[in-house]
């Protein structure tokens, strides 16, 4: 929902209704993710996705009447249903689809939801009620750090970076709880062309990238027009003064020892989702040696990619960084890296992380 923030809260702001359907569930091959949202306006705009094309004229058809009505509905696509075939969905997967009116007297938590989506945000978690023996209570949203039982529920998911449907304890009511966290970072080291790659394609993939490098002649940001931060600093320097979490991935790519191996040492005793460096097999081998004289552990070395990067073949700066960018994503996600054509089950993993 971030990429679409800045439309969501102009509508909010001018008071009319507008539609939010959100993927709450999947099964199999369904095409796109739990928490992927379309949204329509009250005069019929739409933004967004839920399925890649295969269902979104019938998720717009329903936004619509849930804009007239004020109710909020959930609805089911999967091939073994005659309207969800109808309505395209060919795919093999099946998805539910919660759809609810939002304005500024149904949705009163949505200003936070909105500020969390901010790189400076706080991160937040909203329960919404979507099935109940109380029709009254579908739509109920409430807080992570709030009190009660759905509050209780936001908070355990955003500790966990999860978004998903859970239950209530006494099994009555069926939640949906969405976590909204701030980008995750990416640290790049280095000014060359290729952390110029890395740093256009981190971006693109949802990154909040920062480039750092020691020499202001290269770290410059006619370089670097993609990048949310340029810091002129010692790597390490900068590594130990900023703030990474779980999340965090970094990439060294500066080619010099007197650079590589400190950034590395510090940033292979943090814990980060991901640490990279870049360089032949040689260089490889020299940076081991030189980081054991530093005092990296072999237990630490062990979370090092280096050489960084899936083979791909990769020839140039731009395709390299995808190389780099996918090994980043596979190791961050679960993935294997293998060709689909060449694996089976399902081809997206279960447990949707935060947005």
């Amino acid at each position: 929902m971030r990429h679409l923030s800045s439309e969501l809260e102009a509508w909010y702001r001018t008071g009319a209704t507008f539609a939010l359907a959100t993927v709450v569930s999947t099964l199999r091959s369904a095409p796109r993710e739990v928490g992927a949202v379309m949204a329509v306006s009250s005069d019929g705009t739409a933004l967004g996705s839920v399925s890649g094309g295969c269902v979104e004229g019938a998720v717009y058809e329903l936004a619509r009447e849930v804009i007239e009505t004020g109710r909020a509905q959930t609805a089911s696509y999967g091939v073994s249903d005659e309207d969800a075939l109808m309505a395209g969905l060919t795919c093999g997967g099946t998805l539910e689809v919660f759809v609810e009116p939002v304005d500024t007297l149904r949705y009163r938590e949505f200003p936070a939801v909105l500020a969390a989506l901010r790189d400076d945000g706080d991160p937040v978690a909203v329960a919404t009620v979507i099935a109940s023996p109380d029709s009254r209570r579908i739509g109920h949203h409430v807080l992570s750090g709030g009190v009660g039982p759905l509050a209780a529920l936001a908070d355990r998911m955003l500790a966990a970076g999860k978004t998903g449907v859970v239950h209530t304890t006494d099994g009555h009511e069926t939640v949906f709880v969405r976590s909204h966290l701030p980008r995750p970072r990416l640290l790049v080291f280095g000014s060359n062309d290729y952390a110029s790659a890395v740093a256009a394609v981190g971006s693109f993939t949802g990154f909040r990238v920062t480039v750092c490098d020691a020499r202001a002649v290269f770290a410059t940001q006619d370089r670097f027009p993609h990048v949310d931060e340029l810091v002129v600093e010692w790597p390490d320097r900068y590594l130990a003064r900023t703030h990474t979490d779980r999340r965090t991935a970094v990439c060294v790519l500066t080619h010099d020892p007197k650079f590589d191996v400190p950034v590395l040492a510090r940033a292979l005793r943090l814990p980060v989702a991901y640490t990279g460096a870049m360089g032949s097999r040689q260089a490889h081998r020299d940076r081991l040696d030189r980081l054991r004289q530093a005092g990296v552990t072999p237990g630490e070395l062990t979370r090092l990619h280096s050489p960084i990067g899936l083979d791909l073949g990769a020839r140039t700066p731009q395709q390299t960084a995808i190389a780099i960018l996918a090994e980043i994503i596979s190791a961050t996600q679960g993935g294997t890296g293998a060709h689909l054509s060449h694996t089976t089950g399902r081809i997206r993993r279960d447990g949707a992380t935060a947005s």
